[in-house]
């Protein structure tokens, strides 16, 4: 018998490395006939202390995700994927990722670029897919 992903999450921020991990979330959702979660974390603690001096950070950053996320769903669609599920959630990437999204959806294969957009936080704190691979309970898979 052989093994087949059910249910795949891709991380995506915009970012040039989660496109690439995109493109190769649908080859591998295709491949399985899987489900694809495309899955977006609003980071809010970059922009909570900001959003004193600029009340429309929030509403940019929500509406920034749900128009990202409508493009890759279009996408998928386009590609031959039908099974697309959309996912935005807010906190923290390293955690709603491999923790509370992966989970939520019950997914046995998770898909994320090895760098992403916020280079100083990678660079002070480690990165989000590094986090990933740590505290994922299922199969990840980092594209470079």
């Amino acid at each position: 018998m052989e093994f087949e992903y059910k249910n795949i999450v891709v991380a995506i921020d915009g970012s040039e490395a989660s496109e690439k991990a995109y493109k190769k979330a649908l080859t591998i959702t295709k491949r399985n006939n899987a489900r694809l979660i495309l899955a977006h974390v609003v980071d809010s603690r970059t922009f909570a202390t900001a959003e004193a001096y600029d009340r429309t950070l929030g509403e940019r950053a929500e509406k920034y995700a749900q128009e990202l996320v409508d493009n890759y769903v279009k996408t998928a669609k386009e590609a031959g994927v039908d099974d697309v599920v959309r996912c935005i959630e807010y906190g923290s990437p390293k955690v709603k990722i491999a923790k509370d999204i992966a989970n939520n959806f019950d997914a046995d294969l998770i898909i994320c670029g090895a760098t992403g957009m916020n280079a100083v936080e990678r660079f002070l704190i480690g990165s989000v897919s590094e986090s990933i691979t740590r505290y994922a309970t299922c199969d990840v898979l980092v594209i470079r």
